[in-house]
């Protein structure tokens, strides 16, 4: 029998059945919470983890419950709803919030959970699902020293680096940050690309100018693998997410009594693209969006 944590996962898609899988190859008891998409739940089941009937039956089981989820109200119904994790956790228990959520969300539910005896924590991620199908995803982490602690040998399974930013939601609050700078970027080179097109200068030429300077990164690579390459596999991030986590931060900056000019510029763009069908587009393709604002054609891949 094994003397290490029994974790329970919760949202095994994309990003979290790379890091639920290095978690049972770390030697990890694991218990998963299955969902409509069977193809991840039942790899992990055949891997050796076992599936819970619901978020309560989970958290039972389970010393260290990790999330992994789309936004804060998700969260939330998964921590305080009626099959939740906080009728199932135990004194001791500890959460690790790995979703991109609202840090002043965070730090409610922490409050809630300490009243029982239950430690939440942030631990938001960086890195794309290659890298947590790698364990090699970064984590900034909003915790307590001594939490942070207890959790570190798991989160090192599926991690190459972790910050500890500091208490409980500073890691939200610098995922925000990081995430802004990103989708700002997405949202320049957008208006570059279409600024482009408007103006009559070829986008390959434009690539090739930007690739060449310090500006180059790679958000523009992934961009352009779009724009240009026609890949629209080149960056699976939906528009969706993109625009909650732009709106997340500008209402952080709200919280804090902040101008933030640049974030609500690049909120605009992103709004635009879900008020015109972008729900079920990938973030290079903010470009398609920014274009057809400005009467751009967008070119069929390949012409």
């Amino acid at each position: 029998m094994s003397d290490k944590q029994t974790v329970g996962f919760i949202g095994v898609g994309l990003m979290g059945h790379g890091m639920a899988k290095n978690i049972l190859e770390g030697g990890y008891p694991l218990v998963i919470l299955g969902h409509s998409n069977r193809e991840p739940v039942d790899d992990l089941v055949s891997r050796g983890a076992t599936e819970a009937t619901d978020a309560a039956d989970l958290a039972r089981a389970s010393d260290v419950v990790f999330l992994c989820v789309s936004n804060s109200p998700v969260v939330e119904n998964l921590v305080l709803g009626p099959k939740g994790i906080a009728a199932g956790a135990r004194e001791g228990t500890i959460v690790v919030d790995c979703s991109t959520a609202d840090p002043s969300s965070t730090s409610k539910l922490a409050g809630t959970l300490a009243e029982q005896g239950v430690t939440l924590i942030d631990a938001p991620l960086g890195n794309t699902p290659r890298e947590a199908e790698l364990g090699q995803l970064n984590a900034f982490v909003g915790s307590d020293h001594a939490t942070l602690e207890k959790v570190r040998p798991i989160i090192e399974t599926w991690a190459q680096t972790i910050v500890h930013v500091g208490p409980v939601g500073a890691g939200h609050k610098a995922k925000l940050i990081n995430n802004f700078v990103a989708l700002a970027y997405n949202a320049v080179y957008a208006e570059a690309f279409t600024a482009c097109r408007k103006s009559g200068v070829d986008v390959e030429k434009f690539r090739d100018i930007i690739a060449a300077g310090g500006l180059n990164c790679g958000i523009f690579q992934r961009v352009t693998n779009y724009v240009i390459g026609g890949d629209p596999n080149a960056h699976l991030f939906s528009l969706t997410n993109c625009y909650k986590d732009i709106r997340y931060y500008t209402r952080m900056a709200d919280d804090v009594g902040m101008v933030a000019a640049m974030g609500g510029s690049a909120k605009g763009y992103y709004a635009v693209a879900m008020a015109n069908g972008g729900e079920s587009k990938h973030m290079p393709m903010l470009t398609d969006f920014v274009c057809g604002m400005n009467g751009v054609r967008v070119p069929p891949a390949g012409e």
